[in-house]
């Protein structure tokens, strides 16, 4: 079977679906590799990098869609809301799809993908078990962003992040807070501390207090507990309004204090909750800084506007998404192997070989013979369930 890497399309995107470096390891199983003239060149992985490792370069995009049994992408339709429906005259029926497809985003984009006759697999719905962690680009791309979150602050604040004796008196360290302790919310704060900041950080999830300890965070508990904090994935649960209510109220006092706050509370198929409010922004020393990893889908801060920076009451509120795509050389590395994984999971020997009584298989196909055939997709948009005859077809 043929693997297909077209050139990602999304405005200012520089990541590719595969690296050079996996080639080698995708012939071996069994693949062919084609690859769009300069996909990779973005990231820093240039033609003749693809070429010596085996893979062939084709010129034209619609011809690595016509050549490709397999089309791997960072960004597909879907989760490119921007340029991405460009891409659906070029997929074919029995085609399979690999990448980011943002399933719970519209259900009129995910069923225009399965009116294409594809078999498109979701690698963000892979599930968090033992065995899919190889397979888990979200977190890959989670950590790139925790990283990043972090450099971008220290770059805006107008502090230094360390502690340092000097002959000119003693700098006092920055003061990181951090809301959400997932996969972003765990680098941020390992990042902080390595660059010298006091981090501390609060999650619904009270089990997470050992893992921000463990990276030398304060765990910020507060006297108001959720209910059903976690799903059966091991994500965050999203709470009632009241609830979010008592935990701004709650918080307050620690944002006013902090002089930088990242926050990475998202709900997937859902509006960010809204952790941190106008007046909280207010409250904060001139010069603070807040990184809301959540401004994609609505932001977790009151005043994020998504893909900007604002500046309320002296307070930089910076909004970037895709923060991944900004360091692009190793988030498609990480990326690559991951999808290298998943392949060589759904595919023994170079083919097909879906397993649909296996969970990773079953909760990453989201379409497929015509239909949307993911059940968690298809209860979340309240689509009738596919009965089991037709869904082993």
């Amino acid at each position: 079977m043929v693997i297909g890497v077209p050139k990602e399309i999304f405005p200012g995107e520089r990541r590719v679906g595969l690296v050079p470096a996996v080639v080698p390891s995708l012939i071996k199983a069994g693949f062919e590799v084609v690859v769009e003239a300069g996909a990779g060149s973005n990231a820093g992985y240039l033609d003749t990098y693809y070429t010596e490792k085996g893979a062939k370069i084709l010129a034209d995009r619609a011809e690595v869609f016509k050549a490709a049994d397999i089309v791997v992408q960072v960004l597909c339709y879907g989760s490119n809301d921007k340029t991405g429906k460009a891409d659906l005259p070029h997929l074919r029926s029995g085609q399979f799809l690999v990448g980011f497809l943002r399933p719970l985003g519209t259900v009129d984009t995910v069923q225009e993908i399965a009116a294409r006759g594809v078999s498109a697999f979701s690698v963000e719905l892979m599930p968090r078990i033992t065995r899919a962690q190889s397979m888990d680009a979200l977190s890959s791309m989670s950590t790139i962003a925790g990283y990043k979150a972090v450099l971008m602050a220290a770059d805006k604040l107008p502090r230094l992040f360390p502690m340092l004796t000097t002959a000119a008196g003693t700098i006092t360290p920055a003061r990181v807070f951090v809301i959400g302790a997932g996969v972003a919310g765990l680098q941020a704060i390992a990042t902080a501390r390595r660059l010298g900041a006091v981090a501390s950080a609060y999650d619904v999830r009270p089990a997470v207090k050992e893992q921000i300890q463990s990276l030398g965070g304060r765990f910020v508990e507060l006297p108001i507990e959720a209910k059903q904090a976690q799903d059966a994935r091991g994500y965050a649960q999203a709470q009632d309004d009241s609830f979010y209510r008592r935990q701004r109220e709650l918080l307050g006092s620690v944002v006013a204090e902090s002089d930088v706050v990242i926050t990475t509370a998202v709900i997937p198929g859902k509006k960010s909750p809204v952790l941190v409010t106008k007046e909280m922004v207010a409250s904060m020393a001139p010069g603070s800084v807040i990184i809301d990893l959540a401004a994609e889908r609505g932001g977790n801060c009151e005043l994020t506007q998504a893909s900007e920076v604002v500046v309320e009451h002296g307070v930089s509120i910076v909004g970037y998404i895709n923060l991944a795509s900004s360091v692009p050389y190793h988030a498609s590395q990480m990326y690559a192997k991951n999808i290298t994984s998943f392949l060589q999971h759904l595919f023994k020997g170079g083919k097909p070989e879906l397993n649909l009584d296996d969970e990773i298989t079953r909760e990453t196909l989201v379409t497929r013979g015509g239909e949307i055939v993911n059940e968690r997709v298809r209860q979340f948009y309240s689509l009738p369930a596919i009965s089991a005859q037709k869904n082993a077809q």
